[in-house]
């Protein structure tokens, strides 16, 4: 079992992982002035995607 194993199965991790990633994507977007929000947006998706941590985000539509 690996490490990305473990934490894909561990929901405690993944809830504190998915707080700090919200908190770092608020805090590039105060950085920038929300000048690059939707590429931040973006990234942070596509992060969460690769640790198995996929959430739905019903404020924004779905893009192409």
């Amino acid at each position: 079992m690996g490490i990305f194993d473990r934490f894909k199965s561990n929901r405690q991790v993944q809830d504190k992982a998915k707080d700090l990633s919200d908190m770092a994507e608020r805090k590039a977007n105060d950085r920038t002035g929300n000048k690059y929000e939707s590429q931040v947006d973006d990234a942070q998706q596509k992060i969460e995607g690769s640790l198995g941590m996929d959430r739905e985000r019903p404020d924004r539509p779905d893009q192409p």
